[in-house]
């Protein structure tokens, strides 16, 4: 099961409750905007294969006009289930948000004290409505993330989580150094 409801317990060292329910609420907008009804089935493929049942916060009337930004609202839904799938399929944590400009969007880790440790990069991307384009946009998250990394990233494995609402399905491909 896939509980967006755990990313505002603040369980990951880089997303604090605050952030991880906005996250969250999001992906409720967006997967409720396609006519999905709680415990509706997210397929992954990819480098990762399973299904997850979904679960989200109530999607009330203010929680859609506060992401009634379509952009903004997949992409931070999308953000919300590359988090969890992060802990869930492939085996680390969000331990923090990268900079802009570094070719990638969360920086992967162990659950770590105060200090964040880099084991693996991941960038991540949202689709409303468009299946078929999901491995084109899986093909450039992975070329976003050729480019160089800041130095304390040169060799690390990488990660490209693109998630399409309509059906729902997410694909996770692997980059490894």
């Amino acid at each position: 099961m896939l509980d967006l409801n755990d990313l505002s317990l603040g369980l990951m060292p880089g997303v604090t409750a605050e952030a991880g329910a906005s996250l969250a609420q999001a992906a409720g907008v967006c997967l409720e905007s396609q006519g999905h009804a709680q415990g509706v089935n997210l397929r992954v493929r990819g480098d990762r294969r399973g299904n997850h049942e979904m679960h989200w916060p109530p999607v009330t009337p203010q929680a859609q006009r506060s992401w009634a930004n379509e952009d903004n609202a997949t992409e931070d839904g999308a953000a919300g289930v590359a988090v969890l799938l992060a802990r869930e399929e492939i085996g680390y944590l969000v331990v923090e948000r990268a900079n802009r400009g570094a070719g990638f969007d969360y920086w992967l880790g162990s659950q770590v004290e105060e200090v964040a440790s880099y084991e693996a990069k991941m960038e991540v991307s949202g689709i409303r409505n468009g299946e078929p384009n999901v491995p084109g946009r899986v093909r450039a998250k992975i070329g976003q993330m050729t480019r160089p990394s800041p130095p304390v990233a040169p060799n690390l494995p990488a990660y490209a989580v693109v998630t399409e609402f309509s059906r729902p399905v997410a694909e996770i491909r692997e980059m490894m150094p």
